[in-house]
């Protein structure tokens, strides 16, 4: 499932650092790696500490962790919306991701130079939510104009249409983000093909000093205040801290490092989790001596679903899913030992997955 992550930021405010940070294998404690599939797209893998421990029970011959994608999206300026500097650019490829990492400034250093000339992140934000706001507030009029003949015969579904196109019009030109109004499920479809770049969920990364990152400071106090009806994530990170840690070669010394630090784990391991959820993603596992592996999969999905993310066949063929629950596995230490105390459930088409699941799929084509 390749979903993307685009993080997003004026510049100087360490995103790159952080996404040069999230590309090195060494910032995390599993030896999996990274690749480059363009110049600015990364595949990172997700860190999970349950597919270790299935590893050290099962000892399979290869372990495959789960992945997302993580884009480092052009800096933007005031007037993107208008093309102003790489403007275009960046609105094209934020438009291509499915959630932002909107990283902001929460450190000050008199030699890192503000583009502003202020750390002010409330600001920097205001700076990137008016562009993108505007650039859907266009987007929505223009849709608004096209079905005006529509509305004008009496056409229901163009009506039905205007009606919620202009309840996004209003909170665009009040300073509101497209995701902020709320649709049901049949308004939905109207506002959906117009990919919303506001519309998008949305967590934001503090880039704090070293000073600041465990208990954080006034800039981040005040960055959770002003997004707290947003229903949005605020993480805290240190990028210089993260791409100190990157440059060490043991794991060992990387712990280590973090302990002197006050940390649990590497900064960049919670926002490569926190983005996974953001994505609204779960995890399930198939556990065998050929392979351990971590798969990916949307919230809600049934059985079928689950097995067409291995191979379409497997949905479309589906009779039935062998299920045993994480915490049952590690307890018993087997598949067989699963089993034979009843802890293996049957399960059919309508069997919604849940995170952690160990499965086992029986399909006929």
């Amino acid at each position: 499932m390749a979903l993307k992550c685009g993080i997003v930021g004026l510049p100087n405010v360490g995103k790159s650092t952080l996404f040069n940070c999230l590309s090195n294998a060494k910032a995390q404690s599993a030896n999996f790696p990274f690749c480059t599939i363009e110049p600015n797209v990364g595949v990172i893998t997700v860190p999970d500490d349950r597919l270790g421990k299935l590893e050290s029970l099962v000892n399979p011959e290869k372990v495959q962790p789960t992945t997302i994608e993580i884009v480092d999206i052009a800096g933007l300026v005031k007037g993107a919306s208008k093309g102003e500097g790489l403007g275009n650019k960046f609105l094209a490829n934020i438009r291509e991701t499915d959630a932002i990492i909107h990283v902001l400034r929460c450190f000050d250093d008199d030699n890192v130079v503000h583009v502003d000339g202020k750390v002010d992140p409330l600001n920097d934000k205001e700076v990137i939510d008016f562009e993108l706001q505007l650039k859907d507030l266009e987007t929505v009029q223009k849709q608004l104009e096209g079905i005006k003949r529509k509305v004008k015969t009496g056409d229901k579904s163009a009506v039905k249409e205007q009606e919620v196109l202009s309840r996004y019009e209003a909170a665009l030109e009040a300073g509101k983000s497209a995701r902020t109004v709320e649709v049901t499920d049949e308004e939905a479809p109207f506002i959906m093909g117009l990919h919303l770049l506001t519309i998008k969920p949305v967590m934001y990364v503090c880039n704090v000093d070293e000073g600041s990152v465990v208990s954080g400071n006034a800039h981040v106090e005040a960055v959770k205040a002003a997004v707290k009806d947003e229903n949005a994530e605020v993480i805290m990170i240190g990028a210089q801290i993260e791409a100190d840690i990157a440059e060490l070669d043991s794991y060992e010394e990387r712990q280590e490092f973090l302990q002197d630090m006050g940390l649990k784990e590497a900064g960049v391991n919670v926002l490569i989790r926190a983005a996974y959820a953001l994505l609204n993603l779960d995890t399930y596992f198939t556990a065998g001596e050929k392979e351990v592996r971590a798969w990916t999969i949307n919230k809600g999905m049934t059985a079928p679903q689950a097995a067409g993310v291995i191979h379409t066949d497997f949905e479309k063929g589906f009779i039935r899913a062998e299920v045993i629950k994480y915490n049952d596995f590690v307890t018993l230490g087997s598949e067989a030992a699963c089993k034979d105390a009843g802890k293996m459930g049957v399960e059919g088409k309508e069997y919604v997955v849940e995170d952690g699941d160990i499965m086992h799929f029986r399909f006929n084509v």
